[in-house]
């Protein structure tokens, strides 16, 4: 099996296995900070003995010594996580996916104010186009039975909070991050356990928490495995599989109907992302084909 091919399974079952987590949400009977208390302890839990295991205390050492940048980036990491919940406790599942898909525009802005990176015209058409498909998205929850348009703007802040953490990732390139996931997610399981009701959602659903969890858990580790072997394109292109596959889900196990904007603007995002992230591995594709120069003879 080639490297590629490893990197295209191991992705594909990582997305596979993140697509459940919003039904996981709504299939649970609890309030919003008692799912994401229980999401972050089960996922956390599992992933840490994972990197104790394969990798014992050196892996936190290392995240450690990156200092601010490594710490920013597990705090933006944590925070994502019970925001998830809440956006999909406040609006459709359709509107979350759909809207979590703008990541990578906001990863460019960020990169351009933070790292100096320029926009192509390729991210600026890609951009023009997602918020066009955002503003459709957003336009429909008020006529859509469980959305809102304040689950919308939390699974906005979601995504350029992720964004953000990826961004940051990006600065500390020569370090497994990997170790700083358990911390985040069992951090801000922590700060939220206040305002949490642990107990009583543990005793009613705790089959579902322990599964929600494991899957959690399985499409992380999957999806920070599978993309060493593959393009950044390629790879985007494959979490877009998340958007389609999620608010079908939704719709089929529990009857939840996007809307029509929704979909129509869902539609408009995800064929944006996806002739931007085909035109990029193509353009990769073309420049590693490329014919180099050979090497004059020896003077």
């Amino acid at each position: 099996m080639t490297d590629h091919l490893k990197g295209l399974l191991i992705t594909a079952t990582g997305v596979l296995f993140i697509v459940p987590d919003s039904l996981f949400v709504r299939l649970i009977d609890g309030d919003a900070a008692s799912i994401a208390f229980w999401r972050g302890i089960t996922a956390g839990s599992v992933i840490l003995v994972g990197v104790l295991l394969t990798r014992g205390l050196h892996g936190f050492r290392e995240v450690a010594a990156t200092g601010a940048k490594g710490w920013l980036y597990t705090v933006l990491l944590g925070a994502t996580a019970p925001g998830f919940v809440l956006a999909v406790s406040w609006t459709s599942v359709a509107n979350v996916v759909f809207i979590l898909a703008s990541m990578p525009v906001f990863a460019a802005l960020l990169s351009r104010v933070f790292l100096g990176e320029e926009i192509s015209t390729r991210m600026i058409l890609t951009m023009i186009g997602v918020f066009a498909g955002l503003a459709l998205i957003l336009r429909g929850s008020g006529e859509t039975h469980g959305a809102h348009w304040s689950g919308d703007l939390v699974a906005l802040a979601v995504s350029a909070t992720f964004a953000g953490a990826m961004t940051t990732a990006r600065r500390l390139r020569a370090v497994s991050l990997i170790p700083a996931i358990p911390v985040a997610m069992l951090g801000a399981s922590l700060l939220i356990w206040p305002l949490a009701s642990p107990g009583a959602v543990w005793a009613t659903s705790w089959p579902l928490l322990i599964a929600h969890g494991l899957f959690i858990s399985v499409a992380t580790s999957l999806m920070t495995l599978g993309p060493r072997y593959l393009p950044s394109a390629e790879v985007a292109l494959l979490i877009l599989l998340e958007s389609v596959l999620a608010p079908l889900l939704a719709w089929a196990v529990v009857g939840e109907d996007p809307g029509i904007r929704a979909l129509i603007g869902g539609a408009v995002v995800i064929a944006v992302l996806l002739v931007s992230n085909l035109w990029a591995l193509r353009m990769t594709r073309r420049m590693r084909n490329r014919p180099h120069p050979r090497a004059g003879p020896p003077i």
